[in-house]
């Protein structure tokens, strides 16, 4: 191929080659030639000008192929442009007369297409410089349009779309000529051609006035029609020229004279809209013919005209944008909502019209409001649907109270406007999602009354608008959680006052329901209590539901949906109602088959409609119990639910008798029944079912071939049986795009039905299975097939071997006695039951039975394998492997390929041929390769052949497809079969029409496959694999320049793989160009762009990938590209200007799609990681921009006016509120997320900062190295900007933001705490900032706070104030205010709590602001320790010695005014935590009202908040316990019940219980325990992801109490509880390295040790007392030796000591252990230097074991000789003493070894 790269073809060269090879040369040199003409100078390419046309022209008429004549014309059109243009005109005669020429045979027609392709290259490159021949060049065109066929049209379409590019208005003569020609290619049977027509006319109507002007009504007719019968390509294509056009027509001013002006019509708003609503309801239909249909009560509009005219509204909005949106939004809100209300009745004359206008409309509005508005218009178009909410509530109320004749007409009034309140609820409740919190103001406005108007539509007479009343609420709660308990009690209270109204009952159970649904969106949850009222509610609906036969459905099925959705709860609130729950489930059905004849007897059609709604809400309600509560389905209650399933089981039998009995309304309610009893038999284990097998599996087959059946629902019964991957050769249809909410209608043709809320009203409190879209459940007659389906598989799997036969031969009986629409879509059924039967029995490993099984099997699949719908084949494909997969036998493998093989090469129709290729594909995937060989190469062969028939797209598609999957699945065994598969795909790629894109998709997923087995492979230098890996590159350079857009996706996927594998091969600066051209062309325009979402995820994961190893260098080529085609960026995503970076947040907030958000913010993630350092200014501009651009100014502006006073300070705060408008903001009204995003990026960029240069924190240096270089760029200096960020997210409406800027503005304090202030010497540079931390935290101290934002807000405080940035007191004061004021809050107990959320909630927020509160007093007691020291230390005059003392005190005397209430706050929490954290087999000694700060219903979900905030509370308290020296009692503690502290806040105690009383000594030890247990606890089993900040906070807790003597005196006097703490200790230093933690433990070692000697020393003294000074002689002596055995292991505390010194010592210095040094003595070794940690750790252990002679008796401390170390201790010291002297050895260190040295001689001397 290197013999391609030069200026002038090499035709010998080029002769040499074959066929393939020489097409793949050609194409190389023309992709060389394009970018060498361009980097090639004028004059050179002018001396090879005339050879260069010549080769080019002769390569025109040797027949190229698609992409070759493309770039082929391309280079020709370069060449003329750089070169001389006088032979031009030459060469535009020979292309037209080839396209004159009469030789119509199919050879000669790729030359034909190649000079179309070459004229249009050339007038779109050269323009006007080509004067008036264009005239005779698209005459000639046109004139060969009308015999060409369906490839020529598409060309030619294109070709003059191109000459219409080139010449702009200069083609004015010719544009009626061309619009003639196109409105004709329009409506083409090839939707190839349709879509080029379209192309075509967009490109026409940027001149051709007449198109949106005079003849605007035509074109639209023209469009609708196109919309009949299109695919989503086409709809795609027309939306996107129809509404261009009639955005043009509102927008454009006319040119020309005035007399000219005048003459052309101007076209209105009004207008433009009727245009569209008469396409959507009347299709493309005139209006006498639809008149006549209107008449005939027949719907003449096809889905595909309505779902195409919905695109198009979508288009004509986005093409206006947001700001036209926003101010004509009223109008167009009611234009829309009109389209589906009673004056147009044809939209909505059937429920399944109805239903598919109302998606089309959600649709619109969704992506016109949700998709082009920001937050703040948002609010605005939710006030204006709610406007009109209340004005359709008028309309209604007016109606129903009207009692006269005309209540008839005023009812279908009614009925009317079901809908528009339907689409308008639905929206709203989006809008309000979407919003989160920052909706919170349209909800608090009493003017609009939102929630007023939701509620008040409940009470709708229609069901489908009580349901989306109910969704709306479902919104609000999920967006803003402090609604959802006053909207729950107010729909309870409700539905308990009107309990005598059959709508307020439905309506207000489905809220209540929706709403129970949204607790598990809210992580602060709901209060526990409301369990128990919802379950008494619904028990008392069900009680009473057969008081008043009226009611008696409503309350029966409002009372089982109330239960099914408290289930949702989770097993906390159900364990307390479960009884009730299982009783209710006990008494809805018969006790005996006996009692059940007995009720059939008896029973009428009213009653068994109300029996079958309850049997079928309690099979729900227990469905939803076992979905949403496993951990409770112990065997217990199991055996409990089983009673009733018999009963259950016999009822389903019965039911089709009952039907015929009783008639007509039983059909919709026995249809449900079956289907929630399939649905809960799915999910229970089959074993509890057992004896029912074979009945249910009996009533499964008759329900699967029912004779009544109609509706082939193969769309969705299907697809989750097909291979995902196959699905991708399936429709578009049934892949994700941006429209996939309006296509899916289309997949179930016009007579099928969409899902829909009211379909089943149980699907209201079920997890949203598509973010924020409304549920859509399938009607019943669909969904119990489903279920039907799914269950055949697990019952068939389970019943005898026997019955499993019978039942397989029944199924295949039913679908030969059946014929015609309604054999196909029985077929369907049992095809699907079999899959679903054949994946059952292979996930679960088990066996299919004997030979006649699988005979049977495979005879019902190889039916399905040749059926004409593509989707059951699919489904048929993968159960035939299925199948091979369960039978698991070589020869019965061979055997099924050995039939396909013989049906492929037998059978030449389409359907037989697809079936089998993809059905060989399956196989392999499955069985990882056919094992034989000989398998291989045969199946390679037969798809080989299938992929060359040019006669059938389709058989290629699917051949080529399967062939894929073999390449995959034969791994290693493919690699023979490399070179010959990539000629066949790289022929193809040259030769198929791009007509045919679904061969090319098939195509780049073979290529991808092969670059997969190729691997690492594709880096190696050898000829072979160079040859490989440059025709792997060209074919992705081929699908790159397709117009598909799926196919561009396969072209990108294929070079991220050879990215991965080979990158020096890929050329990043290309890749990153086209990536971006893509990316931009999808950020500018959202609903204007390639609608392919799977193209947009391509580059995106292809982007992702990259930038996590080249970050930088892909940054530099986006912004390199942006550079060289500056024109063409707008100024929406200027890559110049914002970096990639910038286009990527754009692109963030204006997508939708959930995994595309991630890649996107997973690769600004890699970005930051990798650039944040060093394009500092770059992200922090991005971020701050992004956060400032929607700012609520107003609130901004409010910074503490108390802090203001001093001048310098509001200049400090000016910084937030001022805000410079010389340019227009890159991002315009982000999204919250976005910004939550931005804050998130904060945080990381300072923690990157960290890890780089000092200088980031520390402001002289930065500034000094800044004056070196104004390059460099640090942190600090950009500290106002952080604050500033920090503070607008902190202060906004939105809580996630509030608690990403309360986390961004705590990592600022900790990082920036202690940088000095050189200006200012003695501050720091945070200080001047105080202002705005205290006006950034004030508001999350409000009332109406959520706890977690306070929770956050307590801890920034106590960050501050222990910062130390703040020395002034009355500037401290201020935050500390906000701490004390939530201790009142605390102390005022229960009532000041908020009951909008769950205990728990309250437990986090009591227990954040303790901890706050330990956090200060912790801080404060060191400083004023550390100050004490230093005055002892230092000399000072007698001023400062006042004012230092001052400003020591003042922090902890602060805190000392609350320490009364504190401490005893702080001991309740601790006995709290201890309770808590005891083994569950101690549960029952917990509190049965649970402790001070948790109920016992919530005390799991408390765990985790004492979890967190436990250790700093014991350190705090433990500190507090050594200052009042556990001697002096606290004088506001009563003298009852002093060992549990009763607090304000005790939410469960009861002060008054008759406790016994405690002396102060009991109530000391009580509380000493308390704390030691909770340590010991802790530190004896540490989890790996025990904090460092609690361990060390548990160590220092341990310290402080041992501080002072009563605590010392209990260890010292309790030897067994100090050996214990020492052998915990041990086990810390074991288990973690940390040096502090080390020296933390050795701290406390020492105070045990100095424990133990004061006990010593005590007893002796009080001997000594007691004995008198005579017998001093005699007195016994005390310490450990040989009157307490010795040094004992497990009973000496001086030996615990020893091995825990030891173990240090060792560690420290390795020289001491004989095993590691090999020999007796350490004189061999040299002495290692420590460093200064080790140096400490080593001090700390000499000083323990210089202390351990005092515990042990005098006459046997001598002992100590008998351990092995002494010795080695003397010599290692008299050897390291001269040399630690001459090196970095603390001095400490010296005079300490000389002791220990000394005492050892003189011991063992001794």
């Amino acid at each position: 191929m290197e013999l391609a790269h030069t200026l002038l073809l090499n035709e010998e060269a080029c002769s040499q080659l074959s066929e393939v090879q020489k097409a793949e040369f050609i194409f190389q040199w023309l992709r060389y030639l394009e970018k060498l003409l361009l980097a090639t100078s004028r004059n050179d390419v002018r001396e090879k000008q005339k050879t260069l046309v010549e080769q080019l022209l002769s390569l025109l008429n040797s027949s190229p192929g698609p992409p070759t004549r493309k770039l082929l014309a391309k280079n020709l059109a370069i060449l003329y442009s750089i070169g001389d243009t006088f032979s031009v005109y030459e060469t535009i005669d020979k292309c037209n007369d080839l396209i004159r020429s009469k030789d119509d045979s199919p050879s000669y027609l790729p030359t034909k297409l190649a000079a179309v392709v070459c004229l249009g290259s050339l007038y779109k490159k050269l323009g006007r410089i080509l004067g008036n021949t264009f005239t005779d060049t698209v005459g000639n065109i046109l004139k060969a349009m009308k015999s060409a066929e369906s490839q020529g049209r598409y060309e030619i379409m294109l070709s003059l779309q191109n000459i219409l590019n080139g010449l702009g208005a200069a083609a004015t003569p010719c544009h009626r000529d061309v619009y003639k020609a196109a409105r004709s290619c329009l409506t083409d049977r090839s939707m190839a051609v349709r879509c080029a027509a379209a192309k075509c006319l967009l490109e026409l109507q940027n001149e051709a006035i007449f198109m949106w002007s005079t003849d605007l009504d035509s074109v639209a007719t023209l469009c609708f029609k196109s919309f009949e019968g299109s695919n989503y390509d086409v709809r795609i294509s027309i939306s996107k020229l129809l509404g261009t056009i009639l955005a043009k027509a509102i927008i454009s001013k006319h040119p020309g004279t005035a007399a000219l002006r005048q003459s052309i019509r101007r076209v209105s708003l009004e207008e433009v809209l009727e245009l569209l609503g008469t396409g959507f309801l009347r299709g493309s239909s005139g209006f006498l013919r639809a008149s006549g249909d209107m008449l005939k009560g027949t719907s003449s509009v096809s889905r595909d005209v309505r779902v195409g005219v919905t695109q198009a509204y979508v288009v004509f909005v986005s093409t206006l944008g947001g700001t036209w949106l926003e101010k004509n939004f009223p109008v167009f809100l009611s234009h829309l909502l009109s389209l589906v209300s009673q004056s147009h009745p044809k939209a909505t004359q059937t429920q399944i019209d109805a239903v598919c206008c109302r998606r089309c409309i959600s649709f619109i509005l969704r992506a016109t409001i949700g998709g082009l508005l920001g937050e703040k218009a948002q609010i605005a178009a939710a006030k204006d649907i709610c406007q009109t909410i209340w004005k359709l509530k008028k309309v209604m109320d007016a109606v129903l109270s009207d009692g006269n004749l005309e209540t008839r007409l005023g009812s279908t009034d009614v009925a009317a406007s079901q809908h528009m309140l339907v689409c308008a609820l639905q929206e709203l409740g989006n809008l309000i999602h979407g919003l989160g919190t920052t909706a919170a103001p349209l909800l608090q406005d009493s003017s609009i009354g939102l929630l007023d108007s939701v509620i008040s539509v409940i009470l709708h007479p229609s069901i489908s608008v009580r349901l989306a009343a109910a969704w709306c609420l479902h919104c609000i709660a999920v967006a803003l959680p402090s609604y959802l308990t006053p909207l729950l009690d107010r729909c309870i209270e409700r539905l308990t006052v009107l309990k005598s109204s059959p709508e307020a009952v439905t309506g207000f159970s489905f809220a209540v329901a929706a709403l129970l649904g949204a607790v598990k969106h809210c992580p602060l949850g709901i209060p526990h209590g409301k369990g128990k009222i919802i379950m008494t509610l619904a028990e008392d609906l069900l009680c009473s539901a057969t008081q008043n036969s009226r009611l008696s459905a409503q309350r029966t099925q409002a009372g089982w949906l109330l239960i099914a959705a408290l289930m949702t709860l989770g097993s906390a609130v159900v364990s307390h109602h479960l009884a009730r729950v299982l009783l209710l489930w006990k008494c809805v059905f018969p006790a005996s088959p006996k009692d059940l004849e007995t009720e059939k007897s008896r029973g009428d059609s009213f009653t068994w409609q109300v029996t079958l709604e309850g049997r079928a809400g309690a099979l729900s309600a227990i469905k939803s119990f076992v979905s949403y509560c496993g951990d409770l389905l112990t065997e217990e209650v199991i055996q409990r639910l089983l009673p009733p399933l018999p009963c259950a089981v016999d009822l389903l039998i019965q039911l089709s008798s009952i039907l015929k009995t009783y008639g007509n309304p039983l059909k919709t309610p026995s249809v449900v029944y079956r289907q929630r009893l399939y649905e809960l038999l799915i999910l229970l284990p089959p074993e509890t079912y057992e004896g029912h097998l074979c009945a249910i599996l009996k009533e499964l087959a008759a329900d699967l071939t029912a004779p009544d059946i109609q509706v082939a629902a193969s769309t969705f019964l299907l697809p989750p049986l097909c291979h995902q991957d196959d699905l991708l050769i399936l429709s578009p249809l049934l892949q994700e795009t941006d429209h996939r909410f309006i296509e899916e209608q289309l997949l179930l043709g016009n007579g099928g039905a969409c899902g829909s809320l009211e379909y089943d009203p149980y699907s209201i409190y079920e997890k949203d299975v598509e973010g924020d879209s409304v549920p859509k459940p399938l009607p019943p007659t669909l969904s119990v097939i489903s279920s039907a389906a799914k269950l055949f598989g697990v019952v068939c799997a389970h019943v005898g071997e026997a019955q499993r036969l019978l039942i397989l031969e029944q199924l295949l009986n039913s679908m030969k006695h059946t014929k015609g629409a309604r054999q196909q879509v029985v077929q369907l059924h049992v095809v699907s039951s079999i899959s679903n039967f054949l994946k059952y029995v292979a996930d679960s490993k088990g066996s299919l039975g004997p030979d006649e099984m699988r005979r049977l099997a495979l005879t019902l699949v190889m039916g399905a394998l040749e059926s004409a719908n593509p989707l059951l084949r699919c489904a048929a494909a993968e159960a035939w492997a299925r199948l091979a997969q369960v039978v698991d036998d070589g020869a019965f493998t061979a055997g099924l390929a050995q039939v396909s093989f013989d049906k492929l090469k037998s059978a030449r129709d389409v359907v037989t041929r697809t079936g089998h290729s993809l059905a060989l594909g399956s196989l392999n995937r499955y069985l990882g390769g056919i094992s034989s060989s000989q398998h291989l190469n045969s199946c390679i062969g037969i798809l080989y052949t299938l992929s060359q028939d040019s006669t059938s797209p389709d058989v290629q598609t699917w051949a080529l497809h399967s062939l894929s999957l073999v390449i995959d699945s034969a791994g290693p065994l493919f690699y023979v079969h490399v070179e010959p598969t990539l000629s066949l795909i790289i022929m193809l790629l040259l030769n198929v029409p791009p007509t045919h894109a679904e061969v090319h998709q098939s195509l780049g997923r073979c290529l991808n496959a092969l670059i997969t087995t190729l691997g690492p492979e594709l880096q190696g230098n050898s000829t072979s694999v160079s040859a490989l890996r440059t025709s792997c590159l060209l074919g992705c350079a081929v699908m790159q320049d397709n117009p598909d857009c799926l196919v561009q996706a396969q072209a990108i996927s294929c070079l991220q793989q050879l990215h991965m594998f080979a990158p020096r091969h890929v050329n990043l600066s290309s890749l990153v160009s086209c990536l971006c051209e893509i990316l931009l062309d999808n950020s500018v325009l959202v609903n204007l762009c390639s609608p392919y979402l799977l193209l947009r995820r391509a580059v995106l994961a292809c982007l992702r990938q990259l930038v996590q190893r080249e970050a930088s260098e892909v940054s530099e080529h986006a912004v390199m590209l942006a550079k060289d085609s500056r024109e063409k960026l707008t100024p929406d995503a200027n890559i110049g200007e914002m970096g990639l970076e910038g286009a990527l947040l754009a692109l963030l907030d204006k997508e939708t799609d959930q995994r595309l958000c991630h890649d996107i913010r997973e690769t600004l993630n890699h970005m930051l990681t990798s650039m944040a350092v060093e394009k500092l200014s770059l992200w922090l501009k991005l971020c701050k921009e992004v956060l400032a651009a929607s700012a609520d100014f107003a609130t901004i502006t409010c910074v503490d006016t108390m802090q203001e006073e001093e001048g310098h300070k509001l200049d400090d705060a000016s910084v937030l509120t001022t805000r410079s408008d010389e340019k227009p903001h890159p991002f315009t009204n982000p999204r919250w997320a976005t910004r939550v995003f931005a804050a998130e990026c904060v945080c990381r960029i300072i923690n990157q900062c960290e890890n780089a240069n000092s200088a980031h924190f520390d402001i002289a240096l930065a500034q000094e190295m800044k004056k070196r270089d104004s390059r460099n760029d640090f942190l600090v200096l950009h500290l106002a900007d952080l604050i500033r960020m920090a503070f607008m997210a902190a202060t906004d409406h939105s809580d996630q933001l509030r608690l990403s800027g309360l986390e961004t503005l705590l990592v600022v304090i900790r990082r920036f705490a202690t940088v000095p202030e050189p200006e200012f010497p003695g501050h720091v540079i945070l200080e001047q900032y105080q202002a705005n931390v205290g006006a950034a935290l004030r508001p999350a101290f409000t009332s109406e706070t959520p706890p977690d934002v306070t929770a956050k807000a307590c801890q920034v405080c106590s960050a501050w104030i222990a910062s130390g940035v703040v020395s002034d007191l009355s500037d401290l004061r201020r935050v500390h205010q906000l701490l004390v004021s939530s201790l009142t809050k605390i102390q005022a107990g229960k009532e000041a709590l908020s009951h909008l959320y769950n205990e728990s909630a309250s437990t986090m927020e009591i227990l954040a602001v303790l901890k706050a509160w330990a956090e200060v007093y912790i801080i404060a007691v060191q400083r004023h320790k550390n100050n004490k020291q230093t005055l002892k230390t230092t000399s000072y005059s007698e001023e400062s010695v006042r004012n230092g003392s001052n400003s020591s005190y003042g922090l902890l005397d602060l805190v000392c005014t609350d320490l009364g209430t504190l401490s005893r706050l702080w001991l309740a929490a601790l006995q709290d935590f201890a309770l808590l954290t005891l083994p569950s087999e101690f549960a029952s000694q917990l509190p049965v009202d649970g402790g001070a700060f948790y109920t016992a219903e919530t005390s799991e979900n408390a765990k985790m908040h004492y979890c967190n905030s436990w250790a700093l509370i014991l350190h705090a308290t433990a500190l507090w316990l050594t200052s009042t020296g556990f001697v002096v009692a606290d004088p506001d503690e009563g003298a009852s019940n002093l060992s549990r502290p009763v607090t304000p806040t005790s939410m469960c105690q009861d002060s008054s219980s008759g406790a016994t009383v405690k002396s102060p000594e009991d109530v000391y030890t009580d509380r000493f325990h308390l704390l030691l247990g909770i340590s010991v606890e802790f530190l004896c089993s540490l989890r790996s992801d025990a904090t460092m900040e609690s361990i060390t906070a548990c160590l220092h807790a341990l310290q402080a109490l041992l501080d002072v003597p009563w605590p010392r005196s209990k260890i010292g006097s309790d030897q067994d509880l100090g050996i214990e703490l020492l052998n915990v200790l041990h086990r810390v230093i074991l288990t973690r390295e940390s040096p502090s933690i080390q020296l933390a433990s050795l701290e406390v070692v020492r105070q045990i040790i100095c424990a133990a000697q004061e006990h010593v020393k005590e007893k002796r003294r009080s001997a000594e007392v007691d004995d008198g000074a005579a017998e001093k002689e005699t007195l016994p002596e005390f310490g450990e030796g040989k009157d307490t055995g010795g040094l004992v292991p497990g009973k000496s505390l001086v030996f615990a000591t020893l091995e825990l010194c030891v173990c240090i010592l060792v560690r420290q210095l390795p020289e001491l252990n004989p095993k590691l040094t090999g020999s007796s003595g350490v004189k061999a070794s040299k002495p290692q230097i420590l460093s200064e940690d080790g140096s400490r750790l080593v001090s700390a252990a000499l000083v323990i074991i210089s202390e351990l002679p005092a515990v042990c008796s005098p006459e046997d401390s001598v002992s100590l000789h008998c351990l092995d170390w002494p010795s080695k201790l003397e010599s290692y010291c008299l050897s390291s003493l001269n040399l630690w002297n001459d090196r970095q050895v603390p001095p400490c260190l010296v005079p300490l070894l000389y002791k220990l040295f000394s005492f050892f001689k003189i011991q063992l001397q001794g």
